[in-house]
């Protein structure tokens, strides 16, 4: 962070703060983007500011959007409540936090971290947090909550086990009959198609596999009609969280998993009370267009290290045999499969040793 502008105006106090935080923190890939905290507004802001308002009359409304879709990131902290702009994009968090917040941002920016997720992390840091042996904020207590969301469904999601293991996510019933036939217990039906009747049989033969192998057999994306076979539970990523009725979900019992990129979407997927939740990208993947970058084995750990014990956990994103050793040593209790299954030369093999690799971390 030295030999750059951190805060403009100038701010040597907060810069002071904020070196010895991200001191503490540890080795952190160098920042895509090396924000500017701004603690007024520039006349000419640019894609790499962040501008803060700490007093709800600073800005009115027009000149905070006006800000945002000039390309700068706009935070609007009043009271508990921080809201964050990016373009047509927007956070909103609730908490209590320290005196110290404004530099902890910059320090987790620096770490490389999304400003959402940045300041997720600012907000659970507490003075006296870079006097701990790890200083990374790591209890569940001080993260703030994300607020405006609609009410979880009454009653919740059924649980599904802590640890569910190797976890191949399949193209085809006949990928999903094929694998549970080799013993592996946990799989999900990614089936990409716009033909109705095909989906259905599809999902339908599915469930009838895992019921058979008694099994937990996840159905991605189409809710409806995973709740229409009895499914044993449906994956859905974060934008169908806005579409899916979660209510009739939990009422037909099916378990729900949801995908997370980082520390904003985890707490916003807690919120519902999912059975599981996927963290990830971990690695590249070419199975389907993320949205964020890949999270990286460093991360996965402090995710692990903040959730477990606390919601089922999955990896998820590039993971191969070469790669499991790596994701386990994290301690996260599943890890989902795609190309390390579907495309090896000798499926029962592969299977056998990624089965294997669970078992001697048990």
């Amino acid at each position: 962070m030295l030999n750059r502008e951190v805060f403009w105006p100038p701010a040597d106090e907060l810069v002071e703060v904020a070196e010895r935080i991200r001191a503490r923190l540890g080795e952190w890939p160098a920042a895509a983007t090396r924000w500017r905290i701004c603690l007024t507004a520039p006349e000419a802001p640019k894609a790499d500011d962040l501008i803060v308002f700490t007093e709800a009359h600073e800005a009115h409304e027009a000149d905070t959007e006006r800000l945002a879709q000039s390309g700068a990131a706009v935070l609007d902290a009043d009271g508990r409540r921080v809201t964050l702009r990016r373009g047509d994009e927007r956070f909103v968090l609730e908490g209590d936090w320290s005196d110290d917040w404004l530099a902890a941002l910059a320090a987790f920016l620096d770490c490389n971290f999304e400003p959402h997720d940045a300041l997720v992390l600012a907000l659970a840091w507490r003075a006296g947090d870079e006097n701990k042996d790890d200083a990374w904020p790591v209890d569940f207590a001080t993260f703030p909550r994300v607020a405006d969301l609609p009410p979880a469904p009454e009653g919740g999601f059924p649980a599904c086990p802590d640890r569910l293991g190797l976890y191949p996510v399949l193209p085809s019933a006949e990928w999903v009959e094929r694998v549970l036939d080799l013993g592996v217990r946990t799989a999900q039906l990614r089936r990409k198609t716009t033909d109705a009747a095909d989906l259905k049989r599809e999902i339908v033969r599915s469930v009838d596999a895992g019921r058979r192998h008694d099994a937990q057999l996840f159905i991605n994306d189409h809710w409806r009609e995973a709740v229409a076979a009895g499914a044993y539970g449906v994956h859905l990523g974060q934008e169908d969280v806005q579409t899916a009725d979660l209510a009739a979900i939990a009422k037909a019992g099916l378990r729900l998993g949801l995908s997370t990129h980082g520390y904003y979407e985890m707490l916003r997927a807690l919120h519902f009370g999912p059975s599981y939740l996927a963290l990830g990208a971990v690695f590249p993947t070419t199975t389907k267009v993320m949205p964020t970058k890949p999270q990286g084995l460093a991360r996965l750990a402090r995710y692990v290290q903040l959730l477990s014990g606390r919601v089922p956990l999955v990896a998820i994103g590039g993971i191969d045999a070469q790669a499991m050793p790596g994701v386990l040593a994290t301690r996260v209790g599943s890890a989902a499969v795609v190309r390390a299954v579907t495309e090896a030369a000798d499926t029962a093999s592969a299977v056998s040793t990624l089965q294997h690799m669970f078992a001697c971390k048990r």
